[in-house]
């Protein structure tokens, strides 16, 4: 036998390497024929619920980065609450139709032309079915715990029917409408777009000041005077039908290089400047509200322009006079409604000029900018052409220009309970305050919502028309369609005719002959996803409405979050959701928006098979989620050795309770040694603060921080620093030995309880070792936090004695570079302290060379008063000596003693280990060791 087996070193069949690509496969398939899911909701039966409702990602492709935050971030806060006393089942959900999959069928050269609707709606369910799968097994492989086989998908006929009877309250209450409105509209998409589906990028827009010449000056002015408006968009003046000013405004008439105009008084020099004006000279000075209703003449049509007064107008920027066409402006069709103009949108869905546009007709808008110049220099109508980039609405789909554009629609009313969706925004919790800000203002200031599309793949419209044209929405024919899609889908709309779909024998007086025709657009999709809360949450046993929380990119104030809360208030009166929290974009390392032309996207599916998903986890709980992440290669490397220094730890704590017995061989609290005391109450305030201030704040990176804290500073620091002249030396069940392996158990087994929401592949490897009733860790709950008796005191005494414990490592370190001593237990260590020093060492009650680990008998505490010195370090309040201890090193140890050798039969050991070996293995001694 050789003298190091008489050591109690930890041994362990835990793996040092994690091999997480490989086995976190393994735990997921046991999980999964386990149902782990199942037995969690089953065990947490009767329990206060939980619900977290999943915001549909698009089904379009293989998940992101952002998509890994942000179901991984759900997975913690659920994985937490089931652990924590809450039923919280999740349900997660996709949102299948949308203009994407449409362009994705085109790509693969699918000819929607040549299918029928039918066939072709169906190609877009298949392709979209195909994607769910896909994505679900990318979030399965993340290691997300949910109902995957019972997910919701806002294609399946279920869904869709509840999505018809929400747009039939809605409809009942008198919300729904269709008007002629400039809506944001997709030439490239050939369809309307709601706010959610813009984006801004800079473009390059010409900058034009025209001269409408006054037609009927009431008196006040001549027809030789011209307004003077300043547009961006060139293309919409064929549109022309009035011009507006500022009632408030002071409108001067100036005569400028010999021609008169008319601009208002406070942007006269900035005007004349960009126009380039020499000469000016004031004529006459009035009030807005003196323009109203005189007319200018068109500058190229042979029609008036009326003068109309709006608030809007503003002396930001401009003449002070907004040329105003009531088709393509939200603004401007507001103000020619009061005033009783045509609402002239001369641009078809493919923004190509109509005949309602002579000289323009069959083109594109965009080219037609340098014709209307040309045509405007020609009437001596443009005064000056310029150029400036400016930020412009996008198709967030196409990536290209959207125009506004007036065209017959469906709108859902928002100021008729506007005030009721703000009222009931003041009644969440904004888990970020700033959110409140966002979508109170959002809500106070949007439209009316556009809820029609002229596409293919979508929820259609269920509307009827009568012979006269007028539409029909009962609650009679909407229930009977919400049927017909829950038994057959909605692709029996476009199956069927009209009179096929309406219930049988329904007549209606302005259909004399029983014909009815029916609507053709779909639905925006957005109202699809924003019905989750009526189509999800109220459909099934297992949630609740309203949700507990919804969790999504800060992009969905604007989006889901405002859809969601809109048809909720309009048709329950209340917000879906009593809290929201929302995270930001995932960038690379340098800061960047992650793009594939800039080449720096990373995929989670290389990252899990290079370092595992408990990595990718991991990293979700180390960033400020608040804000937008950097994540890269070398951020992930850094989380690695985080992992590491987590799994090492662990390994060390179950190698070293191996022969811990938690049920016989556990030291109660109050007969723990003071220093075991004190990592137990330090373990149960990491416990309160990872629970407290982070799961149920939904802090990760507080978990984070607190864990690694915990781990590094408390134990490998200081409690394991000491820890193996403890439990590898002391007789096997010494009370020493015992009393520590008590406090590395329950940290092991506390801590993988609080880290499984984390990383739940990782704690059920540790969680394997231990030994422990539930045969998963996913099953267990989290531990309670327990107050101990004089915990308050104990902590203050143990908090001065790190203070004192970092003098003496600075004076070990001051000797160790002075090449007096190499390892600190070959020092010969005494102490001068002063008198609270002394008390204090008094008050720690434990074994101070031991924790120092420094040789005990080289280790002495003088009197008080005791003059140190002059080679002594002096601190604040104590005195240290440092010198070489002069003994013999034990060879089982380590220490340098005065008794090595005093037992014969094993002359290379210090009494102290003579004994236990003696104690332990009688027969080894009698043989003899092996050199």
């Amino acid at each position: 036998m050789k003298m190091k087996e008489t050591l109690h070193l930890g041994k362990t069949a835990f793996p040092m390497r994690a091999n997480l690509p490989n086995r976190e496969i393994e735990w997921q398939k046991d999980w999964e024929e386990k149902d782990i899911y199942g037995l969690r909701q089953k065990l947490n039966e009767g329990k206060p619920t939980f619900v977290l409702h999943d915001g549909p990602p698009f089904a379009n492709g293989n998940i992101h980065l952002g998509h890994s935050l942000n179901k991984i971030s759900k997975d913690i806060i659920v994985r937490s609450k089931s652990m924590s006393g809450f039923r919280a089942p999740y349900v997660p959900g996709w949102d299948t139709h949308g203009l994407p999959i449409e362009q994705v069928l085109t790509n693969k050269g699918v000819k929607r032309k040549e299918m029928t609707m039918a066939e072709y709606r169906q190609a877009c369910h298949d392709y979209a079915m195909t994607q769910v799968d896909t994505q679900r097994e990318d979030f399965k492989r993340l290691g997300v715990s949910g109902d995957w086989e019972n997910p919701y998908i806002t294609l399946t006929p279920d869904y869709e029917a509840a999505e018809i009877r929400v747009f039939g309250k809605m409809a009942e209450k008198g919300y729904i409408y269709k008007g002629l409105k400039p809506i944001y509209w997709s030439p490239s998409s050939e369809s309307s777009l709601a706010e959610a589906e813009i984006e801004y990028k800079d473009v390059k827009s010409a900058s034009i000041y025209v001269a409408f010449q006054v037609k009927d000056g009431k008196g006040l002015l001549d027809e030789d005077t011209a307004f003077v408006i300043w547009t961006t968009t060139p293309w919409t003046l064929p549109a022309n039908m009035g011009i507006t000013v500022n009632a408030d405004y002071a409108y001067v008439q100036i005569l400028a290089d010999g021609r008169k105009f008319i601009v208002a008084k406070d942007l006269l020099k900035q005007v004349s400047e960009a126009i380039g004006w020499e000469t000016i000279e004031v004529l006459q000075e009035f009030s807005g509200d003196q323009l109203e209703m005189m007319t200018a003449q068109h500058p190229f049509y042979d029609r008036t322009s009326l003068l109309m007064l709006g608030d809007h107008v503003t002396l930001e920027a401009g003449t002070g006079l907004v040329h105003t066409a009531p088709g393509h402006g939200e603004d401007d069709y507001i103000v020619s409604r009061r005033y009783g103009l045509e609402v002239l949108s001369p641009v078809d869905g493919r923004g190509v000029f109509t005949d309602e546009a002579p000289m323009f007709e069959g083109v594109f808008y965009d080219k037609a900018n340098p014709m209307i110049t040309e045509l405007l220099t020609e009437k001596n109508a443009l005064l000056k052409l310029d150029f400036f980039t400016h930020s412009y609405p996008h198709d967030w789909r196409t990536k290209k220009p959207v125009i506004f554009r007036a065209t017959p629609q469906w709108f859902a009313s928002i100021d008729k309970f506007r005030q009721n969706m703000l009222d009931e925004v003041e009644k969440v919790d904004w888990l970020l305050p700033w959110g409140k800000t966002r979508i109170y203002n959002m809500v106070r200031d949007r439209g009316d919502w556009v809820i029609s599309r002229q596409r293919a793949w979508g929820v259609p419209l269920p509307i009827f028309y009568a012979e006269n044209g007028e539409p029909i929405i009962t609650p009679e024919t909407i229930e009977h369609v919400a049927n017909l899609f829950e038994e057959h889908g909605s692709n029996i709309w476009f199956q069927k005719e009209a009179k096929e779909l309406l219930p049988a024998g329904f007549t209606h007086p302005d259909s004399p002959n029983g014909e009815f025709t029916k609507e053709t657009d779909i639905m925006d999709v957005w109202f699809d996803s924003g019905s989750s809360h009526e189509a999800v949450l109220r459909q099934r046993d297992d949630l609740t409405f309203p949700a507990d929380m919804y969790l999504e990119g800060s992009d969905q104030y604007r989006g889901w979050f405002n859809s969601s809360l809109t048809t909720s208030v309009a048709i329950n009166g209340v917000a879906p959701y009593k809290s929201v929290l929302s995270q930001g974009f995932v960038l690379d390392g340098e800061g960047r928006k992650m793009s594939k032309s800039l080449g720096n996207t990373m995929l989670p599916d290389k990252v899990i098979k290079q370092m595992g998903a408990d990595i990718l986890r991991l990293w979700v709980s180390s960033v400020d989620y608040e804000a937008d992440v950097r994540v890269s290669m070398d951020i992930l490397n850094q989380v690695s050795e985080s992992y590491r220094k987590i799994r090492n730890t662990m390994r060390f704590l179950i190698a070293n309770t191996e022969d811990f017995n938690p049920t016989t061989d556990r030291v109660a609290y109050d007969d723990l040694r003071s220093v075991d005391k004190y990592m137990t109450v330090r373990l149960n305030q990491t416990i309160k603060e990872i629970r407290e201030e982070g799961y149920e704040k939904y802090n990760f990176l507080q978990i984070y921080r607190t864990v690694m804290n915990f781990l590094t500073v408390d134990l490998s620091s200081f409690y394991l620093d000491f820890a193996k002249d403890v439990v590898y030396i002391e007789a096997k069940d010494d009370q020493q030995r015992r009393s520590m392996q008590t406090v590395f158990y329950d940290v092991a087994k506390e801590l993988t309880k609080l880290l499984t929401p984390i990383l739940p592949h990782t704690s059920e490897e540790i969680w394997s070792f231990l030994k422990e009733e539930e045969a998963y860790v996913q099953l267990a709950e989290f531990p309670e936090y327990q107050e101990f008796p004089n915990q308050a005191e104990l902590l203050d005494t143990w908090s001065a004695f790190m203070d004192f414990r970092d003098d003496v490592l600075k004076a070990l370190e001051e000797a160790r570079n002075a090449k007096l001593i190499g390892k600190s237990l070959e020092a010969k260590l005494t102490i001068y302290p002063t008198e609270p020093v002394a008390s204090l060492l008094t008050a720690v009650n434990a074994n101070l060379p031991q924790l120092l680990i420094v040789s005990p008998d080289f280790f002495e505490v003088k009197a008080v008063g005791t003059e140190a010195p002059e080679t002594a370090m002096t601190f604040s309040n104590v005195s240290i000596l440092v010198e070489k201890a002069e003994g013999d090193v034990c060879d089982r140890c380590r220490q340098v003693k005065n008794d090595v050798g005093s037992d014969t039969q094993l002359p290379t050991l210090c009494g102290h280990c003579a004994s236990i070996v003696t104690s332990e293995f009688p027969e080894a001694v009698a043989e003899g060791f092996e050199a």
